[in-house]
């Protein structure tokens, strides 16, 4: 996740995990089954999004959540909290306002971020430093009415985006930290924290074995199972939600593998969340299938036509704008096709279960209603707490990612699904 330039918050005063390396379960064949798969009370998972607020939206459908996360405010050398654009504390009072008004949903406030993490390290390595910024956020949770605490620390004991502090202590510090965190605030407040596919790495770089202590501590983990490429050439998936192919370099990056690595450490399912992009990423390399980390080059697709869009540079596009950029057209059931006239096709991707765009010029790894509502039927079936989409402005007007997270997050009963063969996507339909 990313954040954007500082700006102070006037009114706030200013104020070890060891365990060798983790080792996954095979991800490969059935998408929508992960391999560990625990024994759950049936719960109702959340519906959740974040909104982030340098790009502001102003009509939301609050029907359609339970939680919103407001991103990002972050920590500063003397931890206390900056916000990251100059009218955050504006759009965060009124959100809280209409959120509350609704009836059913809830607000968040996301602390931290890829470029805001850089003192975490710092604020909380010792029992002062904690203390000051536990504070601290205790202020802001008065001051703007809030109902939770979303910590996005990225990451504890790793580097992170340049600049960034780490520690080898910093996981163990982040577990006295949230322990605090947790004494201090009220009771009804919720804690959550945005984390990698891997669990937490320890003093020896390694993901932690047992994270269990975590647990016990936060209402629930978000996995933030995107950005796994991002816009790097040739082009991979954004998003994937596994590794049927089992042909990846880097097997734990992906849903089923995230899922299996924190069961394992300790965290009961219903205590996961799946966080899902609403965007992708455009790539100026007209590829008509997607690497999956080996050395093999993709295939060049050329097309007639030549059409591009963001053409100036590599960046992250939203679902909504690659509708308003007359790629994609909205059919009347909610899904959506390629408009012929693009210039791009849409391809489906076996090894990650994701969909992408293509043109002679340019491949968008992305996801959309049906790989979306494929990944909310992966978290019902394996007992998970919900889902968290990233972020609400990458939805159309009319609604049609989250509507089909939530078809298939909430009304999908759950049942068995063969295994395929790998490579092969096992059936699925989106409900209607």
């Amino acid at each position: 996740m990313l954040s954007y330039t500082l700006l102070t918050l006037s009114l706030l005063p200013l104020l070890t995990l060891s365990a060798p390396s983790l080792q996954l379960p095979s991800t490969s064949g059935n998408p929508l089954q992960a391999a560990n798969v625990a024994t759950h009370p049936e719960v109702q998972p959340l519906v959740m999004t974040y909104y982030v607020d340098w790009a502001p939206r102003a009509n939301i459908d609050f029907s359609q959540f339970d939680y919103i996360d407001f991103a990002f405010a972050l920590p500063d050398e003397h931890f206390a909290l900056e916000w990251d654009v100059p009218n955050a504390a504006e759009l965060l009072r009124q959100l809280v306002t209409d959120a509350h008004a609704s009836g059913r949903t809830k607000v968040k406030l996301s602390i931290g971020g890829w470029t805001g993490s850089r003192h975490f390290s710092q604020a909380v390595s010792t029992p002062i430093n904690r203390q000051i910024f536990v504070n601290n956020i205790l202020d802001v949770y008065k001051q703007y009415n809030l109902d939770g605490i979303d910590i996005d620390w990225e990451y504890p004991g790793q580097l992170g985006a340049s600049g960034n502090t780490e520690r080898p202590d910093d996981t163990e510090n982040m577990l006295q930290f949230i322990q605090l965190l947790r004494q201090t605030l009220p009771l009804t407040a919720k804690i959550s924290a945005a984390v990698q596919d891997d669990p937490f790495s320890g003093p020896d770089g390694h993901p932690i074995k047992d994270a269990s202590g975590f647990a016990k501590l936060v209402d629930w983990i978000l996995i933030m199972n995107y950005d796994d490429f991002e816009a790097t050439n040739p082009p991979g998936p954004n998003a994937p939600m596994h590794d049927a192919c089992g042909n990846s370099s880097q097997p734990s990056q992906n849903a089923a593998a995230g899922y299996n690595g924190w069961t394992q450490a300790g965290f009961p399912a219903s205590q996961i969340v799946l966080g899902l992009p609403a965007y992708g990423y455009v790539i100026h390399n007209g590829a008509d299938r997607l690497r999956q980390r080996s050395s093999e080059p993709p295939r060049l697709h050329r097309l007639a036509r030549r059409t591009t869009v963001r053409p100036d540079e590599d960046q992250q596009v939203q679902f909504r704008d690659l509708v308003s950029d007359g790629i994609l057209q909205r059919n009347s059931d909610g899904t959506y096709s390629v408009l012929p006239a693009s210039g791009f096709q849409r391809s489906w991707d076996e090894c990650s279960a994701t969909p992408f765009l293509h043109s002679s010029q340019q491949t968008i790894p992305y996801d959309d209603p049906e790989s979306l509502g494929m990944k909310a039927q992966f978290s019902k079936n394996n007992g998970m707490g919900g889902v968290n989409m990233f972020d609400v402005h990458g939805d159309t007007d009319q609604w049609d990612l989250i509507s089909a997270i939530r078809k298939n997050l909430l009304k999908l009963p759950v049942t068995p699904v063969s295994t395929p063969e790998p490579g092969i996507i096992g059936a699925f339909t989106p409900l209607s």
